[in-house]
């Protein structure tokens, strides 16, 4: 006889399989051109995804005609989710005159006038087409800036896809006092010659790696906020403390606030009153077009200027272009921080309810995350680096994905690995959809924790 938990798990792959044909049909096209069947491997999972074919609002509607309230929101970029009527009025008013004119123009340094204006660290900005290229130039910067090549990173941190942070981005599990850093998969070894790997949360760890590569590190760079690390939070005075340990050591310090720019009007760096050397942005002053930006202090980004008796050379096609700094400007301009504050006020409304769901189901698990941005995780235990966030995907087994199929069949679209995005077009009815979803999940998957995880049981 059939255990009820592969019953459950047959009946939750069953349903999403009637209600995905049309998916399932260009998944299997998509394959033969496409490795994998998709082009972004965050966004594929297993048996295939839905085909989304419309944005509205906090809505998307995939092309087997099915509404989903929007968690994902591209990964955080959305902050006004899809099709917000003043962004989409000034990406079209742009497109009738041009989407890039191959020369400056005045929208860029109206866009950069804006962020100066509000995120602390930011004399003077350049800009790129995505993070990865945001990360890339910010670390060229330090390294110009400071002669040196050297950087300290954190375990399982996540800063785009060049060969310099691919590095430790899954976390060391070896239980290693100090993490052992390897690479990606294609990323020469020769990185780790020039890659300092520590936990994050762990001060004496940075401490102990400066005063051992000090004349060799230019700088340290760190997500204020753990993303795709687990959404693991700074303790108290950690940011503070890397301020002090950076500037102890002469070295420069780099704050990749691609995500957690959402936090605040200026960044966590704002939140938090801790300012950086340098700051890599992206994902939402774009407005939903691709974008990337990092900048600092005049001193060390004067060397982008053709002035410079020691320039770097920085260019791309599409850098700064008309439709995407147009788009932007209106989005930050609509995302002030009563509204920073609205939404972190749903995503703690959100992050109560996935708890209390917990709780009342019977199992553990962690709801992390700060702010909008919301994660589950799957362990006893206080998560403080991404080393716990392994343990929690391992953990948590197959429940993760067990929850994320059950959640899209009952209307809730968000990140496989737990992670859950608030947009401005939300209110406390979706959050609290979202929880209903999330409890009924939990109940209907307590038959496969009894049989299959009973250390996640209460």
């Amino acid at each position: 006889m059939t255990k009820l938990s592969e019953r459950i798990k047959e009946e939750i792959f069953l349903t999403y399989g009637e209600r995905t044909q049309g998916a399932k049909a260009r998944d299997q096209k998509a394959k033969n051109r496409l490795p994998g069947g998709d082009t972004r491997t965050a966004t594929y999972f297993f048996p295939y995804p839905p085909y989304m074919v419309e944005g509205r609002g906090c809505c998307l509607y995939d092309c087997d005609g099915n509404e989903y309230i929007d968690f994902l929101n591209n990964y955080t970029s959305l902050i006004h989710g899809h099709a917000h009527p003043r962004i989409v009025e000034a990406a079209r008013t742009q497109l009738e005159k041009g989407t890039v004119l191959g020369g400056p123009a005045e929208i860029q340094f109206k866009h950069a006038e804006h962020l100066c204006g509000r995120v602390p660290s930011l004399e003077m900005i350049r800009y790129c087409n995505s993070g990865t290229e945001a990360t890339l130039f910010a670390l060229r910067a330090a390294r110009a800036h400071t002669g040196k090549d050297g950087l300290i990173k954190m375990d399982g941190g996540y800063h785009g896809s060049h060969d310099a942070v691919d590095v430790n981005v899954m976390p060391d599990t070896s239980g290693a006092d100090t993490p052992l850093a390897h690479v990606e998969r294609g990323v020469p070894q020769s990185v780790l010659n020039d890659v300092c790997i520590v936990p994050f949360n762990d001060l004496p760890a940075v401490e102990k790696t400066l005063k051992a590569h000090k004349e060799r590190i230019a700088a340290v760079i760190v997500e204020p906020v753990m993303g795709a690390g687990g959404g693991i939070p700074p303790e108290p005075g950690y940011l503070q403390g890397l301020r002090e340990l950076t500037r102890q050591h002469d070295v420069l310090l780099i704050f990749d606030e691609i995500i957690s720019f959402r936090m605040h009007r200026g960044g966590m760096q704002a939140r938090l009153g801790v300012t950086p050397d340098i700051t890599a942005l992206g994902k939402i002053i774009g407005g939903g077009f691709p974008v990337g930006a990092f900048g600092g202090k005049r001193e060390i980004m004067e060397r982008f200027s053709p002035f410079h008796p020691e320039n770097i050379a920085h260019s791309g096609t599409f850098n700064g272009n008309n439709i995407t700094m147009a788009a932007g400007l209106a989005a930050m301009e609509l995302y002030d921080q009563a509204e920073a504050d609205r939404l972190n006020t749903l995503g703690d409304r959100m992050r109560s309810g996935f708890k209390n769901a917990m709780d009342r189901v019977g199992l553990h698990g962690q709801v992390l995350g700060m702010g909008s941005v919301v994660v589950v995780m799957w362990r006893r235990g206080k998560n403080i680096n991404a080393r716990h966030s392994v343990e929690s995907v391992m953990s948590g087994g197959a429940l993760p994905s067990l929850i994320h199929l059950e959640m899209l069949n009952r209307g809730i679209y968000f990140a496989g690995r737990g992670m859950f995005a608030v947009s401005t077009p939300m209110t406390g009815k979706e959050i609290d959809r979202a929880v209903s979803a999330f409890e009924g999940a939990l109940e209907k998957l307590k038959p496969v924790v009894d049989e299959e995880l009973p250390h996640l049981l209460k």
